[in-house]
């Protein structure tokens, strides 16, 4: 199951899930609210998650919590700031404009994240061809969401 091309699938199949979450998401934004959407979604999330690990694992959680670095924990709040802003900006400025921003964000982390190796991760010097990639996105996002 790490063949280039499922890994490929699963990350597509997991940004259409991007998407259609964020259309959800803005719905549920407009009829009851934003911190609603927001607890909406990680309650159905955090129920089958949790569901699925027991299915899978036998939930082998409480032996885990010493084996991963502190700052790890602060995953699910991380999460609350991705599902949050997704559910605040799909209404305000539509679905491309808002994940044209958010991706913009990802990307541009992502790379300072790889070219310094930070958090534990392998450095990954980014060179002219990945900068001038970088600011093609920068242009993109600008013409989109003007």
């Amino acid at each position: 199951m790490n063949s280039p091309y499922f890994i490929a699938l699963v990350a597509v199949i997991g940004g259409l899930a991007v998407s259609l979450q964020g259309q959800f998401m803005g719905q549920l934004d407009r009829q009851v609210g934003t911190m609603e959407s927001v607890f909406i979604t990680y309650g159905v999330g955090g129920i089958l998650a949790g569901l699925i690990m027991i299915y899978l694992k036998g939930g082998n959680l409480a032996s885990s919590w010493n084996m991963v670095p502190w700052y790890t924990f602060g995953a699910g709040f991380l999460g609350l700031i991705i599902v949050g802003s997704i559910a605040y900006t799909v209404p305000r400025l539509g679905m491309a404009s808002a994940f044209t921003l958010l991706l913009l964000g990802q990307l541009a982390f992502a790379a300072v994240i790889d070219h310094f190796g930070l958090l534990g991760t392998e450095v990954r010097v980014m060179g002219l061809k990945q900068s001038s990639g970088l600011l093609m996105l920068l242009i993109g996002a600008v013409l989109v969401t003007s």
